[in-house]
């Protein structure tokens, strides 16, 4: 999604002010590949190489880069981290033996006392390994809730500059500026049922404090950023701590463009303009559907009516990018629940909006509705990426799903062109401050273009642009034995290694 690896480089900072070397690699980044990556570790020997990833698509890579690691180097430490890892611990020790340790919860100060304790793993809370040929779950650690005794993330030790803040997917703040993100809260208590973050969080959520916020802010600044985005699970929660936030940037001068992410409901939608004020250009609500049946079943406790009057508030207070994310193919949806999603979107006053196909992931709800229901086996489908309707028999047809998908976004676009003109000018000349005219101008026509054999090149630039066929790929991976992502991993960096050469060689001829 464009966002920096926050995890790793809040994790950089807490190790190197202990007094430790740390080195970190973005996988994202076009230029440190895994040849790159082992190389460096082959070079420099660390004592610790640490792999955190985020999701289920994401496992399938970390377990083969772990092997190749262990491959070139029998000795060295290997750890796991992250919401997958943490969520599904002693599944993944089993499955990836080549690691070492996954370390489950806040990294923080488990990975301090993990360098403290590199021979006697039982003396580390929060940490799952082998002793004997049995896994072992060290108690979980204690929910750490005072977040500021950790130094901001270390932004300084990775080229972030390749980074933007305005993918289509998920368009943070939409600006050119220099762009990172800020976390400052943590959890989420809200128990919607196809989302992990109450039970990785325990249920709680936890912030810091607007004076080490502010600090953050200030340091950013001086760092020249100009565009953050707060990668917070719910960010609208407790208003005094955020009426003392914005006016602390408000009497600072802060020149910072930042957006946020929260619910419908929160109680502090009376503070929007000050977040306004305060520099606040983006506001993402977790919508989710426009059948009030449909956000009953997933327990997101929140109406319609509520929708409507958050979207409002917003943009009457000057927020100038409200994003709506929203969800289709749902257990128990019908044709007529997804074109009143679509129709209510189209209503709304919102900037941007992203549908997806819904998903289950282990540690959810719907993921133990799921095993209980016998549509999936929680002993063999634990690391696998299912969308809902593939497997659950009340959900729609991945084809209908699709279908119904395109005729509400030419319903929704037209709507918007005509009925909401000026807000819909504004944004398209925002998308052409940055973006060639051609590419706005397929983003608007491609609903209406109908389906085609084959791929035109603007269909081929769309897909690069929402990552779309690179998703399909990660989550494909997820349902494949290990030895067939093995080779289609080799073949692609093969792939990859042939296309680098030719390209130096044509470079070659024409010097």
């Amino acid at each position: 999604m464009g966002f920096p690896p926050i995890g790793i480089m809040s994790l950089s900072s807490v190790l190197k002010r202990d007094g430790h070397e740390c080195v970190m690699f973005d996988q994202a980044h076009p230029e440190t590949p895994n040849e790159f990556i082992i190389d460096e570790i082959r070079r420099q020997k660390p004592d610790l190489v640490g792999l955190s990833f985020l999701s289920t698509t994401s496992y399938p890579y970390a377990k083969m880069l772990a092997r190749q690691i262990r491959a070139i180097d029998s000795t060295v430490k290997l750890a796991f981290g992250g919401v997958f890892a943490s969520l599904n611990a002693g599944l993944v020790k089993l499955q990836c033996p080549e690691v070492d340790f996954v370390c489950r919860g806040d990294g923080e100060q488990l990975i301090l006392d993990l360098l403290a304790h590199p021979n006697d793993p039982e003396a580390v809370p929060g940490l799952t390994w082998m002793k004997d040929g049995k896994v072992v779950n060290n108690p979980n650690r204690v929910t750490e809730r005072n977040l500021d005794q950790w130094p901001f993330p270390d932004r300084e030790s990775l080229n972030l500059d390749f980074i933007e803040s305005m993918p289509l997917d998920v368009p943070a703040v939409l600006s050119m500026e220099r762009f990172t993100t800020m976390q400052t809260s943590r959890g989420c208590p809200w128990p919607c049922v196809f989302c992990d973050i109450p039970m990785f969080n325990d249920g709680k959520w936890r912030f810091r404090s607007p004076e080490h916020v502010l600090a953050e802010f200030k340091h950013l600044q001086e760092l020249g950023y100009g565009a953050v985005y707060f990668v917070d699970d719910h960010f609208l929660l407790k208003p005094k701590r955020i009426e003392a936030i914005c006016q602390g940037l408000i009497e600072s001068g802060n020149r910072i463009e930042w957006g946020v992410e929260g619910r419908v409901d929160s109680v502090c939608q009376h503070l929007f303009p000050i977040m306004a004020k305060a520099r606040c250009r983006t506001i993402m609500f977790g919508v989710e559907s426009g059948s009030q049946k449909i956000l009953d079943r997933l327990k997101k406790e929140q109406s319609l009516e509520e929708v409507e009057s958050a979207v409002n508030n917003a943009k009457k207070a000057g927020i100038e990018i409200v994003h709506g994310f929203f969800v289709v193919g749902n257990p128990d949806e019908t044709l007529e629940d997804i074109r009143s999603t679509f129709d209510f979107a189209a209503r709304l006053r919102l900037d941007t909006f992203g549908f997806n196909r819904i998903c289950v992931y282990r540690g959810t709800p719907l993921w133990q509705e799921y095993v209980q229901r016998g549509l999936v086996n929680d002993a063999t489908d634990w690391y696998k990426y299912f969308k809902c309707s593939e497997i659950d028999p009340t959900c729609l047809s991945g084809e209908v799903i699709n279908r119904e998908r395109t005729a509400g976004f030419r319903r929704l676009f037209v709507y918007k062109l005509t009925h909401y003109p000026i807000q819909t000018f504004r944004l398209l000349r925002r998308f052409m401050r940055y973006m060639p005219a051609r590419d706005v101008f397929y983003l608007i026509v491609k609903p209406f273009l109908g389906k085609k054999s084959g791929q035109t090149k603007a269909e081929v630039i769309s897909r690069a642009v929402e990552h779309q066929a690179l998703k399909e790929a990660a989550a494909d991976f997820t349902l494949l034995a290990d030895h067939a992502v093995e080779h289609i991993i080799k073949e692609s960096q093969a792939e990859r290694l042939r296309i680098q050469q030719e390209a130096e060689q044509a470079a070659g001829r024409t010097a």
